[in-house]
This record gives C-alpha cells, structure tokens and sequence, in this order.
C-alpha cells in the first residue's frame, strides 16, 4: 500500500483518536481508577511519568507539544470518549506531550501495568488502543518537534552521534544547526554555552547535558531507568535484535518475567537496513526499523523489562540464578540467561579510518546519513544483501553509488531480487574485485576515496565524502572471555548436544544459559531464522526452569 503524503495525524486521525463507545469503556472501567481534574489543571507535564492512561469521561482536554523558547503547538483536543496517552504510558516512561484540562474533567486512570493486563484480556479493544498509541508515537516522529533538542554543527561526529541513537531508539528530537539555526542560538546564549562544549541537548525535564553519552541521555529521557536488583527475573536476554526481542516476546507472552539488555538500541543490524523485502507476510517490504519497533513494542506489551542502552559485563553463578553485572555497577539477576548479543560491524584495514568514523565513514544507511550525502556521489562497500539494501535506498537519495565488491559479482552472495535492481538503477556503478585502499581527508572529513583492482592493479581516487562499510560482522562476544562459555575458533558462542543432550541445539557450555541468532556458531544469518530461534529457545528455558536446575547451576560443562 503507497503511504499517503498527508501527515499522519490527518490520514489516520479517526485510529489515532478514536472515541470509544459507551460498551468500550465499561469494559476498561474494571483496569482504573476514577479521578477529576480542574479547568486549568496539568493532567500530563513533558519530560515527567504520566499517571497511566486517562480515559475522559467528561469535560476537555488539550494534548499539546514543546515547540521551542516556551511555545506550545496543539495536536489535539480531547473530548469524552478519548484517552490520553501515546507509548511512554506502555511502560511508564516519561511523557512527550504536556495535557491540560480546559474546562472540569471526569477521567479514570489506568496504569502501566494494568493497561497492559487490558491489552491481554480485552484483545479486540486492546488491539485498537495499541494501534492508537502507536500511530501517536508515529505522529510525534513525524512532526519532529516533541522530545530532546539536540543543538550542534550539522555534521559533527556527536551530533550526528546523538541523533542515530534517538533515531534507532524510536525517540521523537529535534536536530538544531548551531551555526544557522536562530532558536539555537538563543538557546546557547541563554545557557552560556562554550563551543567546544557543543553539541548539547535540551532534555524535556529542562536539563541540560554537554555532549552526552548514550547512557547519559537515556536516563536523562527516562528511557533507561535503575535495575530493580532485589528481584529474580526467570530470563535475563542479553541483546535486542531480532533473535533477542523474538525471544523476549515469546517468554514474556508465556508468563516468565523477562530483562532485555542492549548496549546501543533495539533493532540490532537487523534495524538498521532500509528495506526488508524477502521477510514472510511483508509482500511490499517494510523497512527495518519498523520491523523491530514493532516486536519492540510488542514485547513491551507483555511486560518485558527494557534495560537499553546498558552493556552486559560478566555473567557470574549465583546461588538462585546467575547475576549479571551491566554498566552504573548495577546488576541483574536471574534465572536464566539467554545470549542473543549478536554481532558488531567489521572495519576496513585502514590505518585513518578511526578518524572519519561517525561523520563520514557509516556503517548504515539512515534518513540522517541519506540527508548527508543528498545529491554527491558516495562510496559503498560490501556484497551482502544488507549492502544491496543500502545501495538501493542512497541510489534513490544520492546522484552517484559506487558499489565495491572484492569478489567477482554479486550473484554469489546477495539474493537475486537486489542484483536484479541494482542492476536496473541507473545510477549504481557495481566494481567488481575491487577494495578501498586509502582514504584523504583532515579534520574528520573524508575528502577522497582511492581504491583498487584486485586484478589489474589499477588504483582510482574519486572526491567521495562519505564512506557506508557494509562487509559483514564478527560476533560480538568480547564480554564473555572471563564468563566460562566456550566459544568456537572465530569467537561464536558453542551450542548444541555436546554440552546439553536434553535440551538440544541452544544451550550453552554452562547450565542454563543459552544462546541464539547471529552470536550462535552455526547459526544462519538471516532474520526469519533469528527470530525462529528467539521463538525455539522458550521452550528450552521452560524445561529447564521445570527441572528446577537453576537452584545451582553448574559453572561450566566441558569445554
């Protein structure tokens, strides 16, 4: 279906707003409690925790966005019938809108937890509610004025830094040039900001932070919260990629309390490819960061416990589980451990690449990067489908793409329906047995890009800017070298019936941890069959937690 070119908000209005029916509401009235407001009274304030989801039953209410220097812009106005709320009220994360009653409100709230409990007790008007909410989340990207305001170079290593994490992590911003930008400006002189401080972001609480970490934003936004370490989950899953969120959907949807940590944002690789195409029950495609929200948001609506961004340390035997310590000096504890870390980018053998990294070197091909580069020519290497995706999508955003392949063709290793379009992209130059063998620039910017015939010899320099490496991955299992789970020749995580004949291919060398996806040795590299593996590794963990091993797991088993 071709989206349609008006905003969301006018498109799909009656589903993001729907006015519920007297029968409808009855039917919540069990899950809240009853609660009035005054006229003039802030129901909901940005950058705070709402109480729940508020359904009015009286009176009005109006739902309205920061738009910068104290001005509010209405997205809309509830009446009877209405609720209030977007995701943030999913999993009591802080809100992106302010609400204020207009004149006398009759309401009732529903909490987190128990709006959750609705959405799997009532599931056809949960199914409506949950569309609601994820249209109005859909809306706040789309309008790109809700949320932290990122102020910085256009360009810049961290700002560009800052606004793929928000991005990756489904988090409405804005994004001000601070050399153009006149509201930017402002905003540094009112906080008597030093340049070499940029970039900076204006969290919606008020606070400000200098060039943050991703950690230090999350929490600034409420996104990542303290670990409750007095509880024992049944399965703490380390990584939230397909395999991972897989995973976490089916055991929380089964009745075991479920963590997720990730060290950078939901999605994995997985969430960063323009367009998935070849992924059952998707006909037209979807691209991978709408893939993953949704199994991200489906998993929080069974009550998964997001920990994202915070990185896994050292798994450790405990007397009721194992622990896991993760970053803050916090830890997790829990029954079981399901590693579904993935893998990380690989890095061209070039002795400056470091310096280009994050301003014109890429490892995916997002609206931000594609917003870069619009109308030069750029350089792409790799031969995987993940790189025909890429390849695709910048053709369409970019004048030139020089395709780089160190092997003869693309038939061998990238699926026919990308080398077929490829191939009919007018403006995608495929060089085949070719590699990057230089890059000039200074100051973090790339300026050329030489590379060579593997068999002529021949080298070419071409003024390229920017650089996207998509050559495969290594498994990202450096964490695990003092954990005592045994690891095969090139670092995959060891599975399978040597260590564990009663509970077959996922379980690892120590008791009752398990591993899945692109981190398992043997494992195909392909979304479907992580996310069959997310699903398959819930029984292992059933049967395991049923045979009670998790009172004292074992430290290892052969290596």
């Amino acid at each position: 279906m071709a989206q349609s070119a008006q905003p969301i908000t006018i498109a799909r209005r009656d589903q993001m707003f729907p006015i519920l029916a007297e029968a409808d509401i009855e039917r919540m009235r069990r899950f809240g409690a009853a609660s009035a407001y005054a006229a003039g009274e802030h129901i909901v304030t940005a950058g705070e925790v709402a109480p729940g989801l508020i359904v009015v039953l009286s009176g009005t209410v109006d739902i309205t966005q920061d738009a910068g220097l104290g001005r509010r812009e209405t997205i809309v106005t509830h009446g009877p019938g209405n609720f209030i709320g977007e995701l943030a009220q999913l999993s009591s994360r802080p809100s992106l809108v302010n609400a204020e009653a207009t004149q006398p409100v009759e309401a009732f709230v529903i909490p987190s937890q128990r709006l959750r409990d609705l959405m799997v007790q009532e599931a056809n008007l949960g199914e409506r509610i949950m569309r609601a909410l994820i249209l109005r989340r859909v809306g706040l990207l789309e309008s790109g004025t809700s949320g932290p305001v990122i102020i910085g170079p256009v360009g810049n290593g961290d700002t560009l830094r800052l606004q793929g994490f928000l991005a990756r992590s489904g988090q409405p911003h804005r994004a001000l040039d601070s050399d153009t930008d006149p509201c930017a400006k402002t905003l540094i002189e009112r906080f008597h900001v030093d340049p070499h401080h940029l970039p900076i972001v204006l969290c919606p609480n008020g606070k400000l932070l200098l060039n943050p970490g991703e950690g230090e934003l999350a929490r600034c936004i409420g996104l990542l919260r303290p670990i409750d370490t007095t509880k024992v989950y049944d399965v703490a899953i380390v990584g939230a990629g397909p395999a991972g969120l897989a995973a976490a959907v089916y055991a929380a949807s089964e009745g075991l309390s479920t963590i997720v940590l990730d060290c950078r944002a939901f999605g994995g690789q997985a969430g960063a490819s323009s367009r998935i195409e070849n992924y059952l029950g998707f006909p037209t495609g979807i691209t991978g960061m709408a893939l993953m929200a949704r199994a991200y948001n489906q998993a929080q609506k069974f009550g998964v416990e997001m920990v994202i961004p915070d990185e896994a340390r050292l798994l450790s035997a405990a007397v009721d589980g194992y622990t896991l310590d993760v970053g803050d000096g916090e830890t997790v504890r829990a029954r079981t451990v399901v590693i579904a870390s993935g893998a990380r980018y690989r890095r061209l053998d070039i002795a400056n690449l470091a310096q280009f990294e994050g301003t014109s070197v890429h490892y995916w091909a997002s609206p931000i990067e594609a917003r870069l580069c619009s109308g030069q020519e750029v350089a792409l290497v790799g031969a995987g489908n993940s790189a025909g995706q890429a390849a695709v999508y910048l053709a369409s955003q970019v004048r030139k793409v020089a395709l780089l392949a160190r092997r003869g063709g693309l038939d061998a290793t990238m699926s026919r329906y990308l080398v077929e379009r490829i191939k009919a992209q007018p403006n995608i130059e495929v060089l085949a047995e070719t590699e990057v063998v230089a890059l000039e620039g200074h100051e973090g910017n790339l300026e050329a890009v030489r590379w060579r015939n593997r068999a002529t010899g021949t080298e070419t320099t071409r003024p390229i800017r920017h650089l996207f490496l998509f050559i495969g991955a290594d498994p990202n299992t450096d964490w695990l070298a003092q954990c005592n789970v045994a690891l095969d020749a090139r670092g995959f995580v060891r599975t399978g019936p040597d260590f564990a004949p009663a509970h077959g291919l996922m379980e690892t060398s120590r008791s009752g941890v398990f591993a899945i996806g692109d981190v398992r040795s043997g494992s195909v590299k392909r979304v479907a069959a992580a996310v069959g593996e997310g699903a398959q590794v819930v029984a292992a963990l059933h049967a395991y937690l049923a045979r009670g091993d998790a009172v004292a797991p074992q430290a290892a088993r052969r290596q």
